[in-house]
C-alpha cells in the first residue's frame, strides 16, 4: 500500500476529509447563529408605531379617567412615539374646569408634583367630538376627506398599534359620555376591518373599566393581544383620593401600570409577561386579565417597547466611515486633543418612583368649600341660640 512519511495514503485522506467537514460545520453554525441573532433583532417585523388613547367620560367626578389617559400619553411620548403618531381623545377638559384649584394641570398623584397634562399636550378629539362614531371611523379610516392628518390613524400593514381605553363600562359595553355606548361586538368588527384593510401588523388593546375583560371576549382577528383591569362581574376601583379637589386622581390598574412604565426605557428588554404581572389582585382588588390566543408570537418574546416605544431606523453599510474630524474645515479640531468619554444612559423624565411613594404635603391640603360653609353655619346657629337677634347690633 502506498504511503507518505510512513503513513498510508488512505489515512491522510481520512484526516483531510474530517478537517474539511469540521470547517464546514463551524462555518454553517456561525451562519446559523448570525441568522438567529438577526431574526431576534427584527423579530417584531413592524416599521412604525401608533397609539390611540381614549377617555370616554366627562364631568368633574370622572377626573381620574382623564388622568389615566394622560398618564399613558406621557409614557408613550417619553418612550419615543411622536405626537404625529398619537390620536388622543379626551371627552372633557379637566385642566380648564372651573373646579380645578390648579388650572392648566392634571395630576395623577395626591402629592401634586407629577403634572401629566404637561406643556405640550396635543388633544386631537375633545369634548363632544369623542363619540362612538368618530372612534370607529378613526380605527377603520372611514373619515371625511376634509379631516386633517392629525386626526387620522395613518397606519399600514407594518404598524404596531396600542389602543388604550378608560371610562365606565359593564358586561360587554363601554359608555361614551353617559349618552351612548360601544359594544364588544362592534369593537371586534372594527378590528376585523382594520385587519382586512391591512391597517396593522400587531395590536395591543388595554382597557381600564369595570368588567373590562368582557370587551375582548368577542375578538376574532389575528395578531391581537388584550389586557383588562377587571374580570366579568368585577368593578375596576379608583385610587389616590384627594381632599383638595374632592375626587379620586386615578384608577388602580393604570396607576400601577404607570409605575411599571416609569422603569422602562427605549432599550429595555422587559416583555409582555412582565406587563401581565402589573397590579395583582392584592393591589388592584379586582382581577386583571389578558388574552393572547389570537397573537402569533410568544408573549415572552414581545418587548414592551414593541408597542409603547418607537422603531429606531438602522442603516447597515459595508463601507468605512471616517469619524475623525476633517482638518480642512475652517473650525479645525485638534485630533490629538484628549477626549473625555462619559457613560451615556437613559434617565427618567421626573423622579416618579420617589414622587408616588411620598406622603402628601400639608401645604397642598386645604378644607373643601362645603366644610368651610358648614363651619360658618354652625357658628351662626350657636350665636343665635346663645345671644338672640337683639345682640346683632353689637356684631354689625
Amino acid at each position: 500500500m502506498a504511503s507518505f512519511v510512513g503513513v498510508p495514503i488512505i489515512y491522510w485522506f481520512r484526516i483531510v476529509v474530517t478537517l474539511f467537514f469540521l470547517h464546514f460545520y463551524r462555518t454553517s453554525l456561525s451562519a446559523h447563529e448570525i441568522e438567529t441573532q438577526a431574526s431576534h433583532f427584527f423579530r417584531s417585523g413592524h416599521t412604525n408605531n401608533w397609539a390611540v388613547l381614549v377617555c370616554t367620560s366627562r364631568f368633574w367626578f370622572n377626573y381620574r379617567h382623564v388622568a389615566n389617559t394622560l398618564s399613558v400619553y406621557r409614557s408613550v411620548k417619553r418612550l419615543g412615539i411622536p405626537d404625529s403618531h398619537i390620536v388622543l381623545m379626551l371627552a372633557d377638559d379637566m385642566a380648564c374646569n372651573h373646579r380645578n384649584p390648579k388650572p392648566a394641570t392634571v395630576f395623577s398623584h395626591k402629592n401634586m408634583e407629577l403634572n401629566v397634562y404637561g406643556d405640550d399636550v396635543e388633544v386631537d378629539y375633545r369634548g363632544y367630538e369623542v363619540t362612538v362614531e368618530n372612534f370607529l371611523r378613526v380605527l377603520t379610516g372611514r373619515l371625511p376627506a376634509s379631516t386633517p392628518r392629525s386626526k387620522r390613524l395613518l397606519s399600514d400593514d407594518r404598524s404596531n398599534i396600542l389602543i388604550y381605553m378608560t371610562g365606565h363600562g359593564g358586561n360587554g359595553f363601554l359608555k361614551f359620555q353617559d349618552s351612548e355606548e360601544i359594544t364588544n361586538v362592534e369593537l371586534a368588527d372594527a378590528f376585523e376591518q382594520m385587519w382586512q384593510k391591512r391597517r396593522y401588523n400587531e395590536l395591543l388593546f388595554i382597557i381600564d373599566t369595570c368588567q373590562g375583560a368582557s370587551m375582548y371576549e368577542r375578538f376574532y382577528s389575528p395578531n391581537i393581544m388584550a389586557l383588562a383591569s377587571s374580570q366579568v362581574g368585577e368593578d375596576s376601583l379608583s385610587h389616590q383620593p384627594d381632599l383638595a379637589i374632592g375626587v379620586h386622581l386615578m384608577d388602580r390598574y393604570t396607576f400601577y401600570l404607570l409605575e411599571f412604565l416609569e422603569d422602562i426605557h427605549p432599550a429595555s428588554q422587559s416583555n409582555m409577561n412582565d406587563l401581565f404581572k402589573v397590579c395583582p389582585k392584592s393591589q388592584c382588588v379586582s382581577t386583571p386579565g389578558h388574552r393572547t390566543d389570537l397573537f402569533q408570537r410568544n408573549p415572552n418574546s414581545v418587548l414592551i417597547t414593541d408597542f409603547f416605544g418607537s422603531v429606531r431606523k438602522v442603516e447597515i453599510t459595508m463601507s468605512t466611515m471616517k469619524l475623525n474630524p476633517n482638518n480642512t474645515e475652517k473650525n479645525e479640531i485638534d485630533v490629538n486633543e484628549e477626549m473625555v468619554t462619559t457613560l451615556q444612559h437613559y434617565v427618567d423624565q421626573l423622579p416618579v418612583a420617589e414622587i408616588i411613594h411620598q406622603k402628601p404635603k400639608q401645604k397642598d391640603w386645604h378644607p373643601p368649600d362645603g366644610f368651610i360653609l358648614g363651619l360658618w353655619t354652625l357658628i351662626i346657629l350657636i350665636f343665635f341660640q346663645t345671644y338672640g337677634i337683639k345682640h346683632l347690633k353689637h356684631v354689625f
